[in-house]
C-alpha cells in the first residue's frame, strides 16, 4: 500500500514536471495538463497553478496554455452538482430506487463533494501565489473562484509581503497591484487604502501602476496621497509627476490648502500645459 501510494505521487510529480517544462512540445505539455486535470487532487491542482510560473517560447502557445488552465481552475473552483445528476436522483427517487430519505443523502453527498472540491482549488490557488513570482493568472482565478472577503483576505496577505520600498524584481508587485486596481469587487476605501502606499514606492513602474489605479476614484480621497506623492522632494521622474496631475486634472480633485504648494511644484512642461485655477489643476 505504501509502495503503491509513493509510485503515485511520483508519478504526479513527473506529470507536473511535463505540464511546466518550457522546452517540451506543446503536445506533451498539453497531455500533461490534462492528465494533471482529470487528476483533481489538490496536488495536482497546485501543479496546474505552477504552469503560470513558466513562460514558453512561443507567445500564442504560452497564453493559450495559461487561459486553459485559468478556465480548468475556474471550473473546479465554482463546482456544483450538475442539472445532469440532480436529474439522474430525481429519476431514481420516481423509479422508485430511491426512498426520500435516500434520494436526500445522495443529494447532500455531491453536494458536500461540490464543496469540497472548490475548497481545494481555492486552497491550491492561495498556497500558489504566496511564493509566485507572476501574479497576474492565478489572480485572475481567484477573482472568480473566491467571496469577496476571502479574496481580500488573500490580497491582504499579498500586500503584507510587499512591503513599499526596494526590491530587486517588482514585477510581482506591479501584478498585484495592477489586478488590485482592476478588481471590480473592492470598494472606493479598500482600494484607496491600499493602493496610496504604493504611489511614492521605490520602483518606479509601481508607482506609476498605483497612480493609474487610484484614476477614477472618490476625487475627495484621491488628493491627498497624490498630492503627498507630486510634492515630494525625492520625486524626480517627469513622467510620474505628469501622470499624478492628469489623474489630479481629471478628477478635479480638491487640492485644499496645498493648492499654492501644488502651483509652485508645475515647473517646465507642466507649466506650460497644466495650471491651478479656483483650487484645482486644469489644462491651460
Amino acid at each position: 500500500m505504501v509502495f503503491g501510494l509513493f509510485s503515485k505521487e511520483k508519478s504526479l510529480q513527473k506529470t507536473i514536471e511535463r505540464a511546466t517544462n518550457k522546452l517540451a512540445q506543446q503536445p506533451d505539455r498539453w497531455g500533461a495538463l490534462e492528465k494533471l486535470k482529470d487528476d483533481g487532487s489538490e496536488e495536482a491542482l497546485l501543479g496546474l497553478c505552477r504552469r503560470f510560473g513558466v513562460t514558453c517560447q512561443k507567445a500564442v502557445e504560452d497564453e493559450q496554455e495559461k487561459h486553459w488552465v485559468v478556465e480548468t481552475l475556474v471550473g473546479y473552483g465554482t463546482r456544483a452538482v450538475s442539472m445532469t445528476e440532480r436529474a439522474q436522483l430525481d429519476k431514481q427517487l420516481a423509479d422508485k430506487k430511491l426512498d426520500p430519505a435516500q434520494h436526500t443523502a445522495k443529494m447532500a453527498e455531491l453536494e458536500a463533494a461540490a464543496a469540497a472540491t472548490r475548497a481545494s482549488v481555492l486552497g491550491s490557488v492561495t498556497k500558489y501565489v504566496r511564493s509566485a513570482e507572476h501574479l497576474s493568472f492565478p489572480l485572475r482565478v481567484l477573482e472568480r473562484i473566491a467571496d469577496h472577503d476571502n479574496i481580500l483576505k488573500v490580497a491582504d496577505e499579498l500586500f503584507a509581503s510587499e512591503t513599499p520600498g526596494y526590491v530587486r524584481m517588482p514585477e510581482r508587485r506591479i501584478d498585484l497591484i495592477h489586478w488590485f486596481s482592476e478588481w471590480k469587487g473592492a470598494t472606493e476605501d479598500e482600494a484607496i487604502t491600499r493602493l496610496a502606499r504604493y504611489v511614492t514606492d521605490f520602483d518606479e513602474n509601481s508607482r506609476f501602476a498605483a497612480i493609474q489605479g487610484m484614476a477614477g476614484r472618490d476625487p475627495a480621497k484621491i488628493a491627498p496621497p497624490l498630492i503627498e506623492a507630486l510634492l515630494r522632494p525625492e520625486e524626480e521622474s517627469g513622467r510620474i509627476k505628469r501622470t499624478i496631475v492628469e489623474v489630479l486634472v481629471k478628477a478635479k480633485a480638491p487640492l485644499g490648502d496645498k493648492a499654492q504648494a501644488v502651483a509652485g511644484a508645475l515647473a517646465g512642461p507642466l507649466a506650460d500645459d497644466f495650471k491651478v485655477d479656483g483650487g484645482v489643476l486644469k489644462k491651460r
